[in-house]
């Protein structure tokens, strides 16, 4: 039996992954080489994240091309990845603000963003709550700075 998606799904998710990389020129070349390999780590960090959620069943990324190709992927390679390496330029060397601005696009994506989510069929939480994704988004934001202090460190 073939799966039917919505209309405009496949369209969507491809938007969504294509358009924040419209925002990388405004990044700055250096900015993109410094923080792109932050934000490719805490990308597969995330999708390996998804992969125990998945396993677990604490939330659903609903199909965005296949059973195999959710939602995750667009948003992972999209607005995440970008949204990491911006948030570390805006606020790298200040951990406080990091944390401040971490907690509020993490909150808009958990409070506000996850209620539309949920309506239009892209992610919705089963065995987690809204408290505890918070908090793993925490430890992820810790995770990057942690992994890009140790980068700049190296280096």
């Amino acid at each position: 039996m073939k799966v039917r998606y919505p209309k405009y799904v496949k369209a969507w998710s491809i938007v969504m992954m294509l358009l924040p990389w419209l925002l990388i020129p405004l990044l700055g070349k250096s900015a993109f080489k410094r923080f792109f390999p932050s934000g490719i780590f805490i990308s597969f960090v995330v999708l390996f994240v998804n992969w125990i959620a998945r396993k677990r069943r604490w939330w659903k990324w609903y199909d965005a091309f296949s059973p195999k190709i959710t939602w995750v992927i667009p948003f992972t390679w999209g607005p995440f990845l970008i949204g990491a390496m911006w948030i570390l330029k805006l606020t790298y060397g200040n951990f406080l603000r990091y944390i401040a601005l971490n907690i509020i696009i993490d909150g808009m994506f958990t409070y506000g963003l996850g209620y539309y989510l949920k309506r239009f069929k892209i992610f919705s939480l089963l065995r987690l709550t809204k408290n505890q994704l918070m908090s793993l988004f925490m430890i992820d934001a810790l995770i990057l700075y942690g992994f890009h202090y140790l980068k700049e460190k190296v280096q």
